[in-house]
């Protein structure tokens, strides 16, 4: 029997020569049990000499440099469910990140939706859906980028119908429909579902007893029965991967802003008038609508003149998510009042009250 060492110099060697196998594959060339082989493969992946393909059930390995140069190697697609307490649907995404490099190699625009359109959706059903679990599958493959999020809840529509106060789920669908826009925090619910399926080339959303179905392809929405009602709430999510389609602009053809506009541009840096954009920010969906595009600046100002308040959801998306993803930005608030400042300073953490005020 070959000592460990031994072992794991000769698994490296045989990876170089395959480039690309599974633990069954090394079982047999070092002629040692499935569980040896395991054993060896779990050792080298802590090293981080080896990276893993798949689910544990169908995983395959590979060296790091071989895997970084042929995203074929990858499965296509990525299935899990999660626990939805705690749940955090930016964690969520970067592990599908992750899992599915081919999702970085994507364009830009094609990259700023699926970012949006994903965290928005799993999040309705992490905040709002009252399940216990949820379910994301997201693929990437002849040229269409793909998602769903299941979770077995309340229900979109019935939750439209009950924060609207309206008669019917019927009714909700065709509420969200409309794309209203408004202040009022109980308004938000069904904001994000309405910019996602206008994001899409198709959107589908089913729900108990009704189905909504957005194509963008036709410029066309249906609304139907469904035939096999689904208890709870699946979306799915479907755009070519060479649209030219750009997220920032499905929200100013469906956002109505004061005349002026709310963004000044320069080389470096992008400031973000916040009270003439949507005054009262209580919600993930808004900072994100905020925050489209703006990876491309050195420097973020946001000036909270005449905002009274401001969200915990709106505040953590601005001052821990986006900025955990490009931490190089620099993002500064301005004209902050004492309760802002609070809610920023929480989201940020590490940062004084002095560094708040400017």
């Amino acid at each position: 029997m070959p000592t460990k060492s031994s072992a794991t110099d000769r698994a490296l060697r045989f990876l170089a020569q395959k480039k690309h196998i599974r633990s069954r594959d090394l079982a047999l060339n070092l002629r040692v049990s499935r569980q040896r082989a395991h054993a060896i493969l779990a050792q080298l992946l802590r090293e981080g000499r080896i990276v893993k393909l798949g689910s544990t059930a169908h995983a395959s390995y590979a060296v790091p440099d071989y895997a970084a140069t042929h995203l074929e190697i990858y499965p296509a697609r990525f299935q899990k469910n999660y626990r939805a307490s705690g749940l955090r649907e930016d964690e969520v995404f970067e592990e599908a990140e992750r899992r599915l490099p081919q999702l970085a190699r994507l364009p830009r625009n094609i990259r700023q939706i699926f970012r949006y359109a994903f965290t928005e959706m799993l999040n309705n059903a992490i905040e709002h859906s009252a399940s216990a679990e949820v379910r994301v599958d997201v693929s990437v493959e002849r040229g269409r980028l793909d998602f769903s999020i299941e979770d077995h809840g309340i229900g979109a529509f019935r939750k439209v119908m009950a924060a609207r106060h309206l008669g019917s789920e019927l009714s909700a669908a065709q509420d969200i429909l409309k794309g209203k826009i408004t202040t009022s925090p109980e308004g938000h619910t069904g904001q994000g579902i309405f910019f996602t399926s206008k994001a899409a080339d198709q959107f589908d959303l089913k729900s108990y007893g009704y189905k909504m179905l957005v194509d963008n392809k036709i410029d066309d929405v249906f609304l139907s029965e469904a035939k096999n009602p689904f208890h709870g709430t699946r979306v799915r999510f479907s755009l070519a991967t060479d649209s030219e389609r750009l997220v920032a602009e499905v929200f100013e053809r469906y956002t109505n802003t004061e005349e002026g506009g709310e963004l000044g541009f320069d080389r470096t840096e992008v400031r973000v008038k916040l009270y003439t954009r949507e005054g009262t920010h209580v919600s993930r969906s808004q900072a994100r609508r905020i925050l489209v595009s703006l990876e491309r600046f050195d420097s973020v100002v946001l000036d909270f003149d005449k905002v009274e308040a401001v969200g915990q959801a709106f505040a953590d998306e601005i001052f821990r998510v986006f900025r955990r993803q490009f931490p190089k930005i620099k993002i500064i608030p301005t004209n902050m009042n004492e309760a802002v400042a609070f809610m920023v300073k929480r989201a940020q953490g590490e940062n004084s009250p002095e560094t708040l005020f400017s």
